[in-house]
């Protein structure tokens, strides 16, 4: 008893699954125990027969204690008889713990087995009564089935009797109630009883009276399908009186085709007042010129060149009509394309979206319906696009182009709505096609503008050019410096003014072209504005094609004489050239990457690579400075051919002075040196000698040859004169008059004085000289050699082709008898 109280206060103190270790421990032993596996099921070792099993069904313990003691010695004995002690004890203690752990369950168990014994008594009760119920049933059911049993089809017969005497009389009863269905405009009640009545009068119109109901019922009903077609004739009712006025005209086998075309025909004599109003504010909106150009005026004391100040009509004017063309787009979405919404919805709602029953459902009226609308909606639409399309060729101003994007926006947002009604309508995607061609055209624009502003800026450059010459102060066309408030700029203003203006004048048209990509822009997504309109227009269309026109119309002032550069400024040449130069070395790049950046433009297509433009501005600025070149060299070979064309040159008098032509050929090379040297770098050159300005005629070795051979002139010298002057002719450096020069100053002169002293050269050969003459032509070639050679980059070529012309003065004297260097010295310095 002691110990039933102890277990029983260990375990009141300690819950029984606080430790889930040690019950699954107990468990796994009752398992080992009664040789059950995890399943449950006996294992093989339980069912074992060994009679020593002490674990097995099988076991006896008299066989098991006879063995111990056979095998054992008694402390063996002792020992198993402990150890069996210890299992016992533990097992007892180990069941105990399982009672105490489940006593709330079985106490739980023990009362639903109680109850359980309660409940199935009383529901034995219930049973049996409802047993006794059905019995009772079953007897009543057939003591009545066998009561009624012969009048049973008496009152079937009956019955159907008085259903058809109810049909009967719905159909005598038939005309009257469609008369006052029809004066309570009861519509629909009418044409369903008349559904209901037409097939029985159909299969009995053989008999008369049954002729005679069909009769007036047919008269009625078309009385009734009268008011019906008035009714949707008129159209004043409302969307939902519509709707079942078609519906029942349907029903009454009314032609669903005639039915949408007649919709059809009344909603397109709304439209042609629409579009006939829009085509009437085409043809009567005059074309006036709004001003307000992209490009602002500038004054002409802070801004060398005003592209605005020469130009009669500014390419950035907006010439629009009397309404806008957002006022144009709004008044057509607002009337045309919002009642063409409205009319597909009703379309729709009537002959194509409602269900179709019975025998509708055979006719296939969606499909027809259907096809009609799209023809219908295609016919009206292309003569509304014909309208807008006039509409926009008619904004050629690009002063605004916000108002154009705003205007295509609201056009192609509008006509989404069509293609969520109408799935599969070619509509918006002709609009967008539209939307698309007024971009290209845009850029076209654009183009064109940029192109006259160009004219127009070049227009005023050559102005402020010409403007010194028609002053009265006579300033030099260089453009050195300005000593008054009204003096004209030099080049280097002309040339960064003239820059600036067309860099300004690209950008603002690159941000009003950037407009049509704008993120709040509906079509801005489309393909094509996400990809070739900024690569292929707004890159290639517009900002190369005006790249290449400046390089090609600048090209066109070195043609030839007597055409466009014939009368084309040295001045601008120079200046055209060194602004291909500057394009080609930095603004190219900078124009075509930020085009890329604002457009993020891809290169899916292939495009003009800047390496490309860069070598057309290069081409064009070599070929115009070149040309300078020319020009410059021909103005001043000029001035020599006259002056040695129109000299008696065998009867002059004893040289006194340098003649003035030869000062003046000084003086337009030191101002060409100092117009050149604005715009270009000074270059390089060889190292000078240091008696340059001071070199004798001895460098005249053809000369000095023929002088000392003058004594014996005979007819065999000449052929020993050009003997030697070619065998020193031999040993000289080619010297090549119209190389290409390069981007300095220093290769400039140096190319326009080679031109000028082989035109000299040339006029020499062809005169025949005196002994006076060709001393004139010493001084003159000596003064030239004082000044020339410090503006060419190697001053050899000044003193050998001096030389050759004083040489073939000589050749050509008929009294060679050359001036004393020092008197030619003190000519020269004091003239």
């Amino acid at each position: 008893r002691r110990n039933e109280i102890n277990v029983t206060t260990k375990y009141s103190t300690t819950p029984p699954d606080s430790d889930p270790s040690q019950r699954r421990r107990v468990h796994s032993m009752l398992k080992h125990y009664y040789g059950l596996n995890e399943e449950g099921k006996v294992t093989e070792q339980a069912e074992s027969l060994d009679p020593c099993d002490i674990n097995g069904p099988h076991f006896d313990p008299e066989v098991y204690l006879n063995k111990l003691r056979m095998e054992c010695s008694l402390g063996e004995l002792m020992d198993h008889e402990s150890c069996m002690v210890k299992q016992i004890r533990s097992l007892d203690s180990d069941m105990q713990t399982l009672v105490y752990e489940n006593y709330n369950k079985f106490i739980s168990a023990t009362d639903t087995i109680r109850k359980m014994k309660n409940d199935f008594k009383k529901m034995e009760d219930e049973m049996d009564c409802l047993s006794a119920n059905m019995a009772a049933i079953t007897e009543f059911s057939a003591h009545i089935s066998g009561t009624l049993q012969d009048q049973h089809a008496q009152i079937t017969k009956l019955s159907g009797v008085h259903t058809l005497l109810r049909k009967l009389q719905f159909l005598f009863e038939l005309p009257a109630r469609l008369n006052k269905c029809l004066e309570l405009q009861a519509y629909a009640q009418a044409v369903s009883a008349h559904r209901r009545a037409r097939c029985v009068l159909q299969q009995y119109s053989h008999m008369p009276s049954f002729r005679g109901i069909q009769d007036d019922c047919h008269v009625i009903m078309e009385q009734l399908a009268q008011q019906l077609r008035q009714k949707f004739r008129d159209g004043g009712s409302s969307a939902k009186d519509l709707s079942e006025c078609v519906e029942l005209l349907l029903q009454l086998d009314e032609p669903a085709e005639e039915l949408c075309d007649k919709f059809l025909s009344h909603a397109q004599s709304r439209f042609e007042a629409d579009l006939q109003g829009l085509e009437a504010e085409l043809k009567d909106s005059p074309v006036t010129d709004t001003g307000g150009g992209l490009v602002q005026k500038t004054n002409p004391g802070s801004n060398p060149v005003s592209p605005s100040s020469s130009s009669t009509t500014n390419p950035f004017l907006s010439p629009t009509a009397g309404t806008d063309i957002l006022e144009f787009i709004d008044r057509g979405c607002n009337e045309f394309v919002s009642s063409l919404c409205l009319v597909i919805a009703s379309y729709q709602e009537l002959f194509i979206n409602r269900p179709q029953e019975g025998e509708l459902a055979s006719k296939n009226i969606p499909e027809m319906a259907n096809g009609k609308l799209h023809v219908f909606v295609d016919t009206l639409a292309a003569r509304y696009f014909s309208l807008v399309e006039r509409r926009i060729q008619e904004e050629k101003g690009v002063s605004d182009n916000s108002l154009l994007v705003r205007a295509l926006d609201r056009f192609h947002r509008r006509l989404q709505a069509i293609s969520k009604l109408l799935p599969g309508s070619a509509v918006p995607s002709q609009g967008t096609e539209i939307v698309v061609r007024a971009a290209r055209e845009r850029i076209k624009q654009y183009l064109s503008a940029l192109q006259t502003f160009y004219h127009d800026s070049l227009t005023d450059v050559r102005q402020a050019l010409a403007a010194p010459r028609q002053s009265a102060g006579g300033a030099s066309v260089s453009g050195g410096g300005a000593t008054s408030k009204d003096a004209t700029p030099s080049l280097p203003e002309l040339l960064t003014s003239l820059s600036n203006f067309i860099l300004n004048q690209l950008k603002s048209v690159l941000a009003s072209v950037h407009l049509f990509t704008a993120k709040d822009i509906t079509f801005s997504n489309k393909p094509y504005f996400k990809g070739e309109f900024c690569s292929q227009g707004v890159r290639e269309g517009l900002v190369v094609s005006f790249i290449k026109f400046i390089c090609q119309s600048s090209r066109q002032y070195c043609e030839s004489a007597g055409d466009r550069g014939g009368s084309t400024p040295p001045a601008l040449l120079l200046l055209l050239s060194r602004l291909c130069l500057d394009y080609e070395t930095s603004t190219i790049s900078y124009i075509l990457t930020l085009t890329d950046e604002q457009f993020l433009v891809q290169h899916h297509t292939p495009v003009t690579p800047v390496t490309a433009l860069c070598a057309e501005a290069r081409e064009a600025a070599q070929k115009l400075l070149n040309h300078y070149v020319k020009v410059q060299g021909l103005i001043i070979s000029q001035m020599l051919r006259k002056s040695v064309e129109t000299r008696d040159w065998v009867n002059t008098i004893e040289p006194r002075n340098v003649r003035a032509v030869m000062k003046r050929v000084v003086e337009d090379t030191t101002s060409i040196d100092v117009q050149v040297g604005l715009l270009y770098e000074e270059g390089v050159r060889k190292a000078h000698s240091s008696d340059s300005s001071k070199r004798t005629f001895s460098v005249y070795s053809s000369s000095r040859q023929q002088i000392r051979y003058a004594p014996s002139y005979t007819p065999s010298a000449p052929m020993d004169t050009n003997l030697l002057s070619n065998i020193h002719k031999l040993f000289s450096e080619r010297i090549d008059i119209f190389s290409p020069v390069e981007f300095n100053k220093v290769s400039v002169l140096t190319g326009i004085i080679k031109i000028s002293l082989k035109t000299f050269l040339e006029c020499v050969r062809l005169r025949t000289f005196g002994r006076y003459g060709l001393q004139q032509i010493q001084v003159d070639c000596h003064y030239l050699q004082m000044y020339l050679w410090r503006f060419v980059s190697d001053e050899n070529l000044v003193h050998f082709l001096l030389d050759e012309i004083v040489g073939s003065a000589a050749h050509r004297c008929l009294d060679p008898s050359p001036m004393e260097q020092s008197v030619i010295e003190v000519i020269c310095e004091r003239g």
